[in-house]
């Protein structure tokens, strides 16, 4: 299915900043980084679980992880000038949904990046910051060959 129709007025002034700073890009990426980290969670969690205990999450991402994450892929060029954590965390959930729009990634691609880069401890919280924020930058790395170069 196209969504071509939603992104017409995007791509015709396609740029670094368009699609980082795009506020309703933005708000559906929040819920394709907070639906996929979850997932993604949840899988790790439960193949390491020594129960074999099946364990689902419902894990909102933050937005420190997300801004970390955007410095860490050296993305921030796709952000505003002067951006807090919050405006870097929108650009990283606006540029994972313009790539879903433009369906160079699934749902269950960027699932799949996410489990292949959370390796350590999610049980503790600030190892689980540092492991989601090292997933993010491989994804943010992963989708760049997708972006706008300027």
């Amino acid at each position: 299915m196209s969504f071509d129709f939603l992104l017409k007025d995007l791509n015709n002034n396609l740029t670094q900043k368009s699609i980082g700073t795009d506020k309703g890009l933005a708000k559906i990426g929040d819920s394709i980084v907070n639906l996929t980290y979850s997932v993604a969670k949840s899988i790790v969690l439960t193949r390491n679980s020594k129960t074999n205990k099946i364990n689902r999450t419902g894990m909102k991402v933050s937005k420190t992880i997300l801004a970390n994450a955007l410095k860490k892929a050296d993305m921030k060029k796709f952000s505003k000038s002067r951006a807090d954590a919050h405006d870097l965390a929108d650009t990283v959930e606006a540029l994972i949904a313009y790539i879903w729009f433009i369906e160079k990634m699934t749902i269950e691609d960027i699932i799949n990046i996410l489990v292949d880069s959370l390796k350590e401890n999610l049980i503790v919280r600030s190892e689980e910051i540092k492991n989601a924020t090292v997933a993010f930058t491989n994804l943010l790395i992963h989708i760049k060959k997708y972006l706008p170069e300027n």
